[in-house]
């Protein structure tokens, strides 16, 4: 009788690293087709405009064609022709996007599926991995390297998404200049239209950019403080990823020693992007207490979650980035005489508490 294949710890993580790291491949090229798409969907609307607008006049060239000059007949012919050639060009584009955009959703559901799966292989009775040699590095060893890997993972995630924003935005727009300039002699008309669809293009790259720099550091945070920052945040991230967020607030609003202040929103940060990157919650619920000489948090999602008892306990050897990234949240969290509890099963979504003395 033939036996299920199951593969040993080694080739389980391998195959979960080869797993994450293409969910992780997926998830920036979707980032990059929803701007492709925006822009597209953004020049497929004015030429559609642009179409209406030129149909009305051949009408009205129809009804006047005894008295319109036939350069001008055949002008707005081309015209016409020229327009429409583009609203196909432009809609076969979108089309095209949005094709590829729907197959990277069905491949990322599949391997999220698969991911589950396999994260669920024997892992309590997997033995702990040795080391090569016997040697191994101290708990603070690895707790420095783990920090510096997630500082560094940021790092690159944020520079392939400038890359694939606004420096691929600011590139469209040197092309859009140089059209704009070939068209103020022979169609001004034409030209203000390209220069307002360089316009609006430039105010969505600006809304982006200055996303990025909240992300990297809100100014905001060291203006006003944490509440008002995270009000912000939640409110941002709520109307970009579509989720259902809430944000409960307890205490009046106070200032905490900058530090402090950087490592609440951090870790809040983080955990709002595990639950929507991996866990694909569709709720989260925060909950925020500044009342006393410790500050507590709660937030609550209602994604797939992971057992948080097995994973947290082997965290060295396990690869969800998740459990990486709590891992590395309790940490710093306990350099400072905090503490951070994760409780989660893969049926029933993820929660996590944190406390923090307020310094004061």
């Amino acid at each position: 009788m033939d036996r299920e294949y199951r593969p040993d710890a080694r080739q389980r993580d391998e195959l979960i690293e080869t797993i994450v790291q293409e969910m992780k491949r997926i998830r920036e090229k979707l980032y990059e087709l929803k701007t492709q798409i925006e822009q597209t969907q953004l020049v497929l609307d004015r030429e559609q405009q642009r179409n209406a607008d030129i149909a009305s006049e051949l009408r009205f060239v129809q009804d006047n064609i005894e008295t319109i000059p036939r350069q001008d007949i055949r002008q707005k012919y081309d015209e016409a022709l020229d327009v429409r050639f583009r609203v196909t060009s432009m809609r076969s584009q979108l089309e095209k996007f949005v094709a590829i955009r729907d197959n990277l959703e069905a491949t990322q559901t599949l391997l999220g599926q698969l991911l589950n799966r396999l994260q669920g292989i024997d892992m309590l009775s997997s033995p702990a991995a040795s080391a090569d040699d016997g040697a191994s590095l101290s708990r603070g060893g690895v707790n420095i390297i783990r920090i510096i890997q997630a500082q560094e993972e940021e790092r690159l995630r944020l520079s392939r998404q400038m890359h694939d924003g606004p420096a691929q935005s600011l590139t469209n727009f040197i092309l859009q200049t140089e059209i704009c300039q070939r068209l103020f002699d022979r169609d001004p008309q034409r030209a203000a239209e390209e220069l307002d669809t360089l316009r609006n293009a430039a105010n969505v790259t600006f809304q982006k950019v200055r996303d990025f720099i909240f992300d990297l550091r809100p100014m905001m945070l060291d203006d006003l403080g944490i509440v008002p920052t995270m009000r912000r945040y939640v409110d941002s991230f709520r109307e970009k990823h579509d989720i259902n967020i809430k944000l409960d607030i307890i205490g009046d609003e106070r200032r905490l020693q900058s530090h402090r202040e950087v490592m609440i929103f951090r870790a809040l940060q983080e955990l709002m992007i595990n639950a929507r990157d991996y866990a694909n919650a569709g709720e989260i619920s925060i909950r925020l207490d500044i009342s006393g000489d410790t500050i507590k948090a709660l937030i609550e999602d209602n994604g797939r979650g992971f057992d948080a008892n097995v994973v947290l306990s082997n965290e060295e050897s396990y690869t969800d980035p998740r459990a990486q990234n709590l891992a590395t949240i309790r940490e710093k969290f306990e350099l400072v005489g905090g503490s951070v509890q994760v409780f989660s099963s893969e049926t029933e979504g993820t929660q996590v508490k944190f406390e923090l003395p307020s310094g004061d």
